[in-house]
Parts: C-alpha cells; structure tokens; sequence
C-alpha cells in the first residue's frame, strides 16, 4: 500500500542533453523506493519534457528538481533560474504535454525572476494494494474445546431429569 510518510526529495542539476538521462534514472530510483512504481513513467517524462526545454531554450542551465509525496499527490516542480525564458512562448508545446498528462500543473515566478514549473500525479485508487484480513492464532487461554452433537431428547428434557425417555435410561 502506498505510504502516508509525506517524503521529499531535492537535487541541483546543471541541465545537458547527458544530464537528462542521469536525472530521470535518479528520479525513477527515489520513486521506486517510496513505493510509487506506477508513477515513474509520468514522472520522469514530464521532468525529461521540462529538462530538455530547459536545455534548448534557456541561457542559464542550472535548476533545481524537488518532489513531494503527500500520501495521495506526487508534485514535482523544476525551478530554472534564467530571466529571459518566457513559459508561454517559450516551453508552449513542453507545457501543452505536461498538462496533458498530469493531474495539475502550474507555473509561477520568484523574488529573483526565476520561474517554478510544477505537475502533479495522483495515486490511482486501483494501485493501492488490498488489505488481507488474517485471522488470529489464538493463544492458549483463548483455546474451547468444539462442542460435541447432543441430543435433541436431552436438550428437551427438563433440568430435574422428568419427562426422559424411559429407553434413554
């Protein structure tokens, strides 16, 4: 079952076309070890999409990756520190992609005029793995002996012994 241990996770990367491949695979291992296996895939190609933008497009190479996991929501957000990139025109079609497969997405600016690009990834009801009800062992004081058949004669009669079948006797 997925964890409710909120988990975090940070990495500074200077982006090149080498760097991409190494982040996705670093991104995918702390995604497996928080048991969130169904979510890599997305995952890692909505920050391979960011990255490679980043890349192509962005003067100053240097981000920032940081993931957190809620217990239901995966955000992952990519924080580029170049001015002169404009999301809109920019990294158009990149976010286009990344709003079409994720469950939210969302762009805004710092202090510095660096901008955060963040996506979202809900946990699947059906990922979720099932509880299996295991029955107690019963400890030695809780142990009954299983009740033998009485007969329907005797649980008739009354407790004085009248009434009983003379054959019984």
């Amino acid at each position: 079952m997925k964890t409710a241990v909120p988990c975090y996770y940070h990495l500074d990367v200077e982006v090149s076309p080498e760097r991409v491949g190494q982040v996705r695979r670093i991104l995918a291992a702390h995604l497996r070890l928080w048991d969130l296996e169904t979510l890599v895939d997305p995952v890692c190609r909505g920050a391979e999409l960011l990255l490679k933008a980043i890349d192509e497009h962005a003067t100053d190479k240097n981000t920032s990756i940081e993931m957190w996991w809620n217990g239901q929501h995966l955000i992952t957000a990519i924080g580029e520190n170049d001015c002169e990139l404009r999301p809109d025109q920019d990294l158009r079609s990149c976010l286009q992609r990344i709003a079409a497969m994720s469950d939210g997405w969302g762009c805004c600016a710092t202090d510095t005029g660096s901008k955060v690009i963040w996506f979202s990834q809900r946990a699947r009801a059906g990922e979720r793995v099932p509880l299996v009800p295991v029955a107690p062992a019963p400890s030695l004081r809780e142990v009954r002996q299983v009740p033998r058949e009485v007969p329907v004669a005797a649980l008739a009669a009354p407790a004085d012994g009248a009434g009983v079948l003379e054959d019984a006797r």
